[in-house]
């Protein structure tokens, strides 16, 4: 019996630490931008639950999302992903 709540009470702690975490409450348009190479990317401010604010950029017409503003291989494909992502990483 003893087994059984612990395991009860682990899986209640990792349900309300994942609430906890960091949302995102708005996505703002800043501005459309060159790289160095020539490619178009526009830049977002997130705002996010716990107060603070990241960027993130939109590549190949809206196509790749990434935290910041560099292209590389961890960018999603929906705009939201990238931003649960960018308040994460505040």
């Amino acid at each position: 019996m003893t087994f059984a709540k612990l395991i009860t009470a682990s899986a209640l702690l990792a349900v309300s630490a994942a609430s906890f975490a960091a949302k995102p409450t708005s996505i703002v348009f800043q501005s459309n931008e060159e790289s160095a190479d020539g490619q178009a990317y526009s830049v977002y401010q997130v705002k996010c639950s716990n107060g603070k604010s990241a960027t993130m950029s939109a590549w190949e017409n809206r196509r790749k999302w990434c935290v910041g503003t560099e292209l590389n291989d961890e960018c999603e494909k929906k705009q939201i992903k990238a931003a649960k992502e960018a308040c994460d990483a505040v």
